[in-house]
């Protein structure tokens, strides 16, 4: 009897598990890797989910020649899987807007953009001249700015479920100086948001550290389980 109730006790202080037909896939900003997301995929694992951290190149190529390749890639990471999240930083949030504008994925679930630039930067605008911005951040880079010709404004309203987290702190205050205030050093609050967004929620972090924040991954978390955020 003893161990019998310290197992129920046990039972009902633990966190429950997700069914693990579920399946995440990670996608990186630009310029990083998927080890950038790693913490991320550590706590989506301990809940239950099949997680997908991809690598991509994604200062090598276009947003076009990178988006039907890397979604390929974590969808047929998930073969098997009836339901497939998707949870992306920066740039891998246009992939998936750019994928879904030409594609349907029949078991598309939610999806979670953390600081995406779905109205470009003027980041992008102002330092794109500048020597060595090519080469740093590639010819994807330099299709994330705000005019009516870059790929997110080319993009229309999002037609799935998605969760939009943006940050409002900045570690660069001279990126910072090109963006309207608020922002994470990279894009602001503003032109993170897009039409047909299911939630959004700003939050104190910045831009390249942000998928490591234990709140945003709370977040993340929990939009994945309800379709909101906390």
């Amino acid at each position: 009897m003893k161990h019998f109730l310290i197992g129920l006790f046990a039972l009902f202080l633990s966190p429950p598990l997700l069914a693990i037909d579920e399946c995440v896939v990670l996608l990186h900003g630009l310029a990083r890797t998927s080890d950038s997301m790693s913490m991320l995929e550590s706590e989506l694992k301990k809940v239950g989910y099949r997680v997908a951290n991809l690598d991509y190149p994604s200062r090598q190529k276009s947003i076009e020649e990178l988006a039907e390749p890397t979604i390929n890639e974590g969808l047929a990471a998930c073969t098997g899987s009836p339901t497939v999240h998707f949870v992306t930083h920066s740039l891998g949030g246009i992939l998936i807007r750019y994928y879904l504008e030409h594609h349907s994925i029949q078991q598309l679930g939610y999806v979670v953009m953390l600081a995406p630039p779905n109205k470009g930067s003027q980041v992008v605008d102002n330092w794109q001249n500048v020597p060595g911005y090519q080469a740093l951040n590639g010819p994807a880079g330099l299709q994330l700015g705000t005019r009516d010709n870059s790929i997110p404004n080319q993009l229309g309203p999002v037609d799935f479920p998605v969760g939009i987290i943006a940050g409002n702190r900045t570690l660069n205050p001279i990126l910072s100086l090109s963006l309207p205030n608020p922002d994470d050093g990279k894009v602001s609050v503003e032109s993170t948001k897009v039409d047909g967004m299911t939630d959004f929620i700003e939050v104190p972090h910045t831009h390249i550290f942000m998928m490591r924040s234990e709140q945003v991954i709370e977040q993340v978390i929990h939009f994945l389980q309800h379709g909101q955020f906390r």
